[in-house]
């Protein structure tokens, strides 16, 4: 039996350039990874099954269409077309939130699929694959921090945070992606600064799909709000199409200071109080 956590996936910024003619967008993006997220085990079996479980099992979508099960699906298909699964899914990222949920669901899938198999996790192929289930696939699938760029998937390592404590936050609403980018207003705003540390990267940056995603559902910018009156938040902002949002911090104390404050106010809301690499 193998365990692969599926950690949460941010944007730290997020340039949106142009339209591709493909009908995907020309993007460039800082990823990091949070420390927690959700959970992947995969084993041996006689007979395939898929089992998901954790607080939002109930969000997860019929199994033909999920990531997980496409993930071991394609594996099969180029490394071990014989091998039968068992699949558990322990779901605690909430789903269409900004922060790759399905996508690390699916890399964590092949990296779990990879160590069984005896294969390294850097195998061409695999890398293929992830590129074919999604655009934040392969960069899930490395699952460290990464500048990306066109659909996302031009991928190079950049030096991560140091484990900065941050809080996610997210109102319990759904954003659909090709919703946010169908409402993307078309005017490039110029390119990600790459001089400086990650972090002066992102504080430079901006998320091209937080005002279309804000227009779409306004309470993400209440959660910004929030966030950015936090005593000690270093900077704030959207993940990806939302409406997960974020805020980093010097000291945990801060972060945790801030979870309380706004957990009284929006006890709805899900909060997932964490460090990023």
């Amino acid at each position: 039996m193998i365990v692969e956590t599926a950690p949460a996936k941010l944007n730290l910024a997020l340039h949106v350039r142009a339209r591709r003619a493909d009908g995907y967008h020309e993007l460039e993006t800082l990823f990091v990874f949070a420390r927690d997220g959700d959970q992947v085990t995969v084993a041996p079996a006689t007979t395939p099954s898929f089992t998901v479980t954790g607080p939002f099992a109930a969000a997860v979508g019929p199994v033909a269409n999920n990531l997980v099960t496409r993930a071991e699906a394609a594996f099969r298909q180029a490394f071990a077309p014989d091998a039968i699964h068992a699949l558990t899914l322990d779901k605690h990222l909430p789903v269409a939130s900004g922060i790759g949920g399905g996508s690390a669901d699916a890399a964590a899938t092949l990296r779990a699929l990879a160590r069984l198999h005896g294969l390294p996790v850097d195998t061409p192929r695999l890398l293929t694959i992830a590129v074919d289930l999604g655009a934040d696939v392969p960069a899930c699938l490395l699952g460290c921090p990464t500048f990306g760029r066109g659909r996302g998937d031009a991928l190079a390592p950049v030096l991560g945070l140091g484990d900065m404590p941050a809080l996610l936050v997210n109102p319990g609403v759904a954003v659909s992606t090709a919703q946010v980018f169908a409402h993307w207003d078309g005017v490039d705003r110029g390119a990600l600064d790459l001089t400086g540390t990650t972090l002066e990267r992102a504080l430079a940056g901006r998320n091209d799909l937080q005002p279309p995603a804000e227009a779409i559902a306004p309470v993400i910018g209440a959660v910004i709000s929030g966030l950015a009156a936090s005593p000690g938040a270093i900077l704030t902002r959207m993940s990806g199409s939302g409406a997960t949002c974020f805020a980093l911090f010097r000291d945990t104390e801060a972060r945790d200071s801030a979870a309380k404050r706004i957990a009284a106010d929006a006890p709805d809301w899900w909060f997932c109080a964490t460090t990023i690499g």
